[in-house]
């Protein structure tokens, strides 16, 4: 089960450089454009990934993973930052909050008992959720970014048209267990 443990690290690391990379890749201004007034921009997004982080898992075994401190609606509101610095401020709070607590987790607390909004999950279930929760949004972080970008976009996966070059280097190794992120 460690490898578990191992793998749900790297899938959360890849979502987190997936979002960074989208982020790098547009101007400060367009990290707080919104397309209408119903829809979330980067800095929305952003605001409520680290929301979910911070009350998830501060106290992840020993707390309701939905605190009574966090206000989800207002996570949904323009940000109280307004520049490129604060929000990755903010989003690494999160991450941080998030990555600290998996470096704390052992084997023997996979199968233990943790709630969201009173509903138990064993630990497995509630990292599988929130590796469910996160690259949903992330997607719609880099789903945005793409759209500011329009033919400038670099692509964060393999390129349009370049799938064959893909499987070419991918199938010319030897085969052997690895996780898909060392490549990266």
């Amino acid at each position: 089960m460690e490898s578990y443990l191992e793998s749900i690290k790297k899938q959360f690391l890849y979502y987190k450089k997936l979002g960074e990379d989208a982020m790098l890749q547009v101007p400060d201004e367009a990290l707080f454009w919104q397309y209408n007034q119903n829809s979330n921009s980067i800095a929305i997004i952003v605001n409520h990934i680290a929301g979910n982080m911070l009350s998830r898992f501060t106290n992840f075994l020993d707390s309701d993973g939905e605190k009574s401190w966090r206000n989800r609606d207002a996570e949904f509101e323009m940000p109280l930052f307004d520049n490129r610095e604060a929000l990755l401020q903010r989003w690494n709070e999160g991450w941080n909050c998030l990555l600290g607590t998996l470096e704390l987790l052992k084997e023997e607390d996979l199968g233990r008992i943790v709630y969201i909004r009173n509903d138990g999950h064993t630990v497995v279930e509630a990292l599988n959720r929130q590796l469910a929760h996160y690259p949903y949004h992330v997607g719609q972080m880099v789903f945005i970014a793409k759209m500011l970008k329009d033919d400038d976009w670099k692509s964060l996966s393999i390129p349009k048209n370049r799938s064959s070059e893909y499987n070419d280097l991918k199938f010319s190794r030897e085969k052997e267990k690895r996780h898909f992120t060392d490549d990266l």
